[in-house]
């Protein structure tokens, strides 16, 4: 697949509806363990919302269709996820704007521009146990393998956010609720860092 087009981008936000709407029991009760309990609700709320309202839209420019989704994200699911997870769609989208497809290098950006929205927003830096650990080695892996097939950096990318879920097992974490349980957060895997996972599978078509 060399590059995504409006009828990729559409869905894109139809699989990460349905990811997410399957996934709702089970980051709810992830997120319940030390956080609010509502991440899988806030999830399935801002992505229903944003494929449903965008599924027959005449749009045809990527980056506007990012960024309409997160426009809606943010009225559906205003909630802290909901809002960084907006951010992230609407910071990448106008790094694409213009575009009616994305290649390598633009699929790169975007994400290099989602997860910078999510960190200038959240006050979020690797390490400190959140979407961003997972998010990051997935904007990484894939401006270091912009030459490649999308669907095959994507795979890697993948893999990428899945160790870096892994490792926030070993972290502390610094924001939301669960940073209250400090060293007990330890042991755990991050829960908004879980949903970033699902976010990556949804890109892949």
């Amino acid at each position: 697949m060399g590059a995504l087009g409006k009828d990729e981008a559409i869905k894109i936000l139809q699989n990460l509806k349905q990811l997410f709407n399957d996934n709702k029991d089970f980051l709810v009760e992830l997120d319940g363990r030390m956080g609010d309990g509502d991440l899988g609700l806030t999830m399935s709320k801002a992505f229903t919302a944003a494929a449903d309202e965008l599924s027959d839209t005449e749009e045809s420019d990527i980056g506007k269709i990012f960024m309409k989704a997160g426009m809606i994200m943010a009225k559906a699911a205003p909630s802290t996820m909901g809002t960084l997870m907006a951010t992230g769609f609407m910071r990448g989208g106008k790094a694409v704007m213009g575009k009616s497809e994305i290649s390598g290098p633009d699929l790169a950006d975007y994400f290099q521009a989602f997860v910078g929205g999510i960190m200038e927003r959240g006050k979020a830096k690797p390490g400190d146990k959140t979407i961003i650990d997972a998010l990051k080695p997935v904007a990484d892996t894939l401006s270091d393998l912009s030459a490649e097939d999308i669907a095959t950096a994507l795979q890697k990318a993948l893999q990428a956010a899945e160790q870096g879920l892994e490792s926030t097992k070993d972290m502390i974490a610094q924001h939301g609720r669960i940073a209250y349980y400090k060293e007990q957060s330890k042991g755990h895997e991050d829960p908004g860092a879980t949903a970033g996972v699902i976010l990556i599978k949804g890109f892949i078509l």
